[in-house]
Protein backbone atom coordinates (compact mmCIF):
# COMPACT_ATOMS: atom_id res chain seq x y z
CA UNK A 1 0.00 0.00 0.00
CA UNK A 2 3.09 2.68 0.96
CA UNK A 3 4.24 1.40 -2.89
CA UNK A 4 1.18 2.71 -4.32
CA UNK A 5 1.15 5.93 -2.28
CA UNK A 6 4.51 6.83 -3.09
CA UNK A 7 3.65 5.73 -7.12
CA UNK A 8 0.51 7.91 -7.12
CA UNK A 9 2.90 10.86 -5.38
CA UNK A 10 5.26 10.78 -7.70
CA UNK A 11 2.99 10.64 -10.67
CA UNK A 12 1.06 13.75 -9.29
CA UNK A 13 3.99 15.66 -8.85
CA UNK A 14 5.07 15.25 -12.56
CA UNK A 15 2.41 15.29 -14.40
CA UNK A 16 1.81 18.82 -11.56
CA UNK A 17 5.33 20.06 -13.00
CA UNK A 18 4.96 19.01 -16.77
CA UNK A 19 8.19 16.65 -15.61
CA UNK A 20 10.98 16.71 -18.34
CA UNK A 21 9.06 20.19 -19.64
CA UNK A 22 9.45 22.29 -16.68
CA UNK A 23 13.16 21.16 -15.67
CA UNK A 24 14.45 22.73 -19.26
CA UNK A 25 15.19 26.36 -18.53
CA UNK A 26 14.54 28.09 -21.91
CA UNK A 27 16.48 31.60 -22.18
CA UNK A 28 14.49 34.74 -21.08
CA UNK A 29 13.70 37.51 -22.83
CA UNK A 30 16.94 39.44 -20.71
CA UNK A 31 19.12 36.40 -21.40
CA UNK A 32 18.30 37.02 -25.65
CA UNK A 33 18.66 40.80 -25.20
CA UNK A 34 21.70 40.43 -23.14
CA UNK A 35 23.45 37.69 -25.60
CA UNK A 36 26.93 38.80 -27.67
CA UNK A 37 28.90 36.27 -30.18
CA UNK A 38 27.41 33.33 -31.61
CA UNK A 39 24.47 32.93 -28.40
CA UNK A 40 23.38 36.42 -30.06
CA UNK A 41 23.90 35.11 -33.68
CA UNK A 42 22.16 31.80 -32.81
CA UNK A 43 18.72 33.99 -31.17
CA UNK A 44 18.75 35.93 -33.81
CA UNK A 45 19.22 33.17 -36.73
CA UNK A 46 21.78 35.24 -38.46
CA UNK A 47 23.48 31.98 -40.37
CA UNK A 48 25.80 33.77 -42.60
CA UNK A 49 27.50 35.91 -39.38
CA UNK A 50 27.69 32.26 -37.47
CA UNK A 51 29.73 31.20 -40.38
CA UNK A 52 32.00 33.99 -40.44
CA UNK A 53 32.47 33.52 -36.95
CA UNK A 54 33.31 29.90 -36.98
CA UNK A 55 36.10 30.66 -39.57
CA UNK A 56 37.54 33.49 -37.58
CA UNK A 57 37.80 30.40 -34.80
CA UNK A 58 35.13 31.37 -32.43
CA UNK A 59 34.04 28.96 -29.62
CA UNK A 60 31.22 27.23 -31.10
CA UNK A 61 30.26 25.29 -27.66
CA UNK A 62 30.77 28.52 -25.85
CA UNK A 63 28.29 28.12 -22.83
CA UNK A 64 25.95 30.97 -20.82
CA UNK A 65 25.19 30.83 -17.64
CA UNK A 66 23.00 28.14 -17.70
CA UNK A 67 25.40 26.11 -19.64
CA UNK A 68 23.69 26.04 -22.85
CA UNK A 69 25.50 26.71 -26.19
CA UNK A 70 24.79 28.16 -28.83
CA UNK A 71 22.89 25.13 -30.52
CA UNK A 72 21.07 24.85 -27.43
CA UNK A 73 19.78 28.29 -27.55
CA UNK A 74 19.09 27.64 -31.62
CA UNK A 75 17.03 24.44 -30.41
CA UNK A 76 15.16 26.20 -28.21
CA UNK A 77 14.14 29.17 -30.89
CA UNK A 78 14.04 26.58 -33.56
CA UNK A 79 16.23 27.87 -35.54
CA UNK A 80 16.69 25.07 -38.43
CA UNK A 81 19.16 26.53 -40.58
CA UNK A 82 21.30 27.78 -37.48
CA UNK A 83 21.24 24.39 -36.06
CA UNK A 84 22.72 23.29 -39.69
CA UNK A 85 25.57 25.98 -39.78
CA UNK A 86 26.69 25.59 -36.11
CA UNK A 87 26.80 21.55 -36.56
CA UNK A 88 28.95 21.67 -39.72
CA UNK A 89 31.07 24.26 -38.55
CA UNK A 90 31.94 21.94 -35.64
CA UNK A 91 29.92 22.46 -32.70
CA UNK A 92 29.12 19.53 -30.57
CA UNK A 93 25.84 17.89 -30.50
CA UNK A 94 26.32 15.47 -27.79
CA UNK A 95 26.68 18.22 -25.07
CA UNK A 96 23.90 18.87 -22.29
CA UNK A 97 23.20 22.10 -20.53
CA UNK A 98 23.14 22.28 -16.66
CA UNK A 99 19.73 20.61 -16.67
CA UNK A 100 21.41 17.41 -18.59
CA UNK A 101 19.52 18.39 -21.80
CA UNK A 102 21.07 18.07 -24.98
CA UNK A 103 19.79 19.59 -28.43
CA UNK A 104 17.63 16.57 -29.47
CA UNK A 105 15.70 16.64 -26.19
CA UNK A 106 14.88 20.23 -26.11
CA UNK A 107 13.54 19.91 -29.55
CA UNK A 108 11.37 16.94 -28.77
CA UNK A 109 10.25 18.48 -25.26
CA UNK A 110 9.08 21.64 -27.37
CA UNK A 111 7.01 19.26 -30.23
CA UNK A 112 9.41 20.59 -32.73
CA UNK A 113 9.51 18.47 -35.74
CA UNK A 114 11.09 20.31 -38.01
CA UNK A 115 14.34 21.37 -35.72
CA UNK A 116 14.09 17.72 -34.52
CA UNK A 117 15.04 16.66 -38.36
CA UNK A 118 17.27 19.11 -38.77
CA UNK A 119 19.23 18.42 -35.31
CA UNK A 120 19.38 14.48 -36.74
CA UNK A 121 20.24 15.38 -40.10
CA UNK A 122 23.06 17.37 -39.02
CA UNK A 123 24.52 14.48 -37.21
CA UNK A 124 22.83 14.52 -33.50
CA UNK A 125 21.80 11.90 -31.87
CA UNK A 126 19.07 9.88 -30.63
CA UNK A 127 20.39 7.96 -28.35
CA UNK A 128 21.69 10.08 -25.69
CA UNK A 129 20.82 9.97 -21.98
CA UNK A 130 19.57 13.01 -20.83
CA UNK A 131 17.68 14.79 -17.58
CA UNK A 132 17.91 14.20 -13.99
CA UNK A 133 15.76 11.25 -14.57
CA UNK A 134 18.39 9.49 -16.88
CA UNK A 135 15.94 9.09 -19.41
CA UNK A 136 16.00 9.99 -23.13
CA UNK A 137 14.41 12.21 -25.60
CA UNK A 138 11.90 9.42 -26.61
CA UNK A 139 10.92 8.82 -23.07
CA UNK A 140 10.10 13.06 -22.66
CA UNK A 141 8.59 13.00 -26.13
CA UNK A 142 6.49 9.71 -25.39
CA UNK A 143 5.44 11.13 -21.50
CA UNK A 144 3.80 14.55 -23.35
CA UNK A 145 2.47 12.68 -26.16
CA UNK A 146 4.70 14.31 -28.90
CA UNK A 147 3.60 11.57 -31.07
CA UNK A 148 5.33 13.30 -34.33
CA UNK A 149 8.35 13.65 -32.27
CA UNK A 150 8.12 9.75 -31.21
CA UNK A 151 8.34 8.48 -34.36
CA UNK A 152 11.40 10.52 -35.91
CA UNK A 153 13.10 9.69 -32.74
CA UNK A 154 12.25 5.74 -33.51
CA UNK A 155 13.13 6.69 -37.26
CA UNK A 156 15.80 7.97 -35.64
CA UNK A 157 17.31 4.72 -33.61
CA UNK A 158 15.95 6.05 -29.95
CA UNK A 159 16.08 2.74 -27.81
CA UNK A 160 12.58 2.25 -27.41
CA UNK A 161 13.09 0.14 -24.14
CA UNK A 162 15.58 2.07 -21.92
CA UNK A 163 14.99 2.16 -18.28
CA UNK A 164 15.16 5.57 -16.70
CA UNK A 165 15.83 5.76 -12.61
CA UNK A 166 12.16 6.00 -11.89
CA UNK A 167 11.95 2.63 -13.68
CA UNK A 168 9.78 3.74 -16.39
CA UNK A 169 9.83 2.82 -20.06
CA UNK A 170 8.85 5.39 -22.88
CA UNK A 171 6.01 3.20 -23.15
CA UNK A 172 5.05 3.14 -19.47
CA UNK A 173 5.49 6.73 -19.34
CA UNK A 174 3.24 7.35 -22.32
CA UNK A 175 0.41 5.31 -20.12
CA UNK A 176 0.69 6.86 -16.88
CA UNK A 177 1.76 10.59 -17.43
CA UNK A 178 -0.39 10.26 -20.25
CA UNK A 179 -4.10 11.93 -20.23
CA UNK A 180 -5.51 8.58 -22.65
CA UNK A 181 -6.10 10.88 -25.37
CA UNK A 182 -5.43 10.83 -29.26
CA UNK A 183 -1.66 11.61 -29.03
CA UNK A 184 -1.27 9.47 -26.42
CA UNK A 185 -2.95 6.84 -27.99
CA UNK A 186 -0.75 7.42 -31.20
CA UNK A 187 2.36 7.61 -29.17
CA UNK A 188 1.73 3.93 -27.25
CA UNK A 189 0.93 3.04 -31.19
CA UNK A 190 4.43 4.40 -32.30
CA UNK A 191 6.08 2.19 -29.86
CA UNK A 192 3.85 -0.89 -30.16
CA UNK A 193 4.69 -0.95 -34.24
CA UNK A 194 8.43 0.03 -33.63
CA UNK A 195 9.09 -2.95 -31.28
CA UNK A 196 8.52 -1.59 -27.41
CA UNK A 197 8.21 -4.60 -25.21
CA UNK A 198 5.00 -4.33 -23.65
CA UNK A 199 6.02 -7.11 -20.92
CA UNK A 200 8.63 -4.49 -18.85
CA UNK A 201 6.89 -3.71 -15.80
CA UNK A 202 7.67 -0.59 -13.26
CA UNK A 203 9.30 -0.54 -9.91
CA UNK A 204 6.39 -1.99 -8.76
CA UNK A 205 5.96 -5.04 -10.99
CA UNK A 206 2.80 -2.96 -13.06
CA UNK A 207 2.96 -3.23 -16.55
CA UNK A 208 2.00 -0.76 -19.33
CA UNK A 209 -1.28 -2.82 -19.83
CA UNK A 210 -2.93 -3.30 -16.09
CA UNK A 211 -1.94 0.77 -15.67
CA UNK A 212 -4.10 1.90 -18.83
CA UNK A 213 -6.74 -1.01 -17.35
CA UNK A 214 -6.18 1.00 -14.17
CA UNK A 215 -6.92 4.34 -15.87
CA UNK A 216 -9.55 3.12 -18.24
CA UNK A 217 -7.69 4.35 -21.15
CA UNK A 218 -9.44 1.53 -23.32
CA UNK A 219 -7.78 2.53 -26.68
CA UNK A 220 -4.20 2.22 -25.40
CA UNK A 221 -5.57 -1.50 -23.51
CA UNK A 222 -6.48 -2.52 -26.81
CA UNK A 223 -3.08 -1.65 -28.72
CA UNK A 224 -1.22 -2.81 -26.03
CA UNK A 225 -3.62 -6.22 -25.89
CA UNK A 226 -3.15 -6.57 -29.55
CA UNK A 227 0.78 -6.37 -28.75
CA UNK A 228 0.34 -9.38 -26.71
CA UNK A 229 0.45 -7.93 -23.49
CA UNK A 230 -1.04 -9.71 -20.52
Amino acid sequence: MAQTFALVGLIGFLTFTGGAALAQTPPTPTELLAYRGLHALAAQDSVDDIRRLARAGADLNARDGNGRTPLHIAAFQGHAATIEALIASGANPSLLDNQLYDAVTIAAVRDDVPTLKALLAAGASAKLVTSIYDGTALIAAAHLGHDGVVRELIRAGAPIDHVNNLGWTALIEAVILGDGGPRHVETVRALVDAGADPGIPDRNGIKPLQHAETRRYERIATILRRAGAR
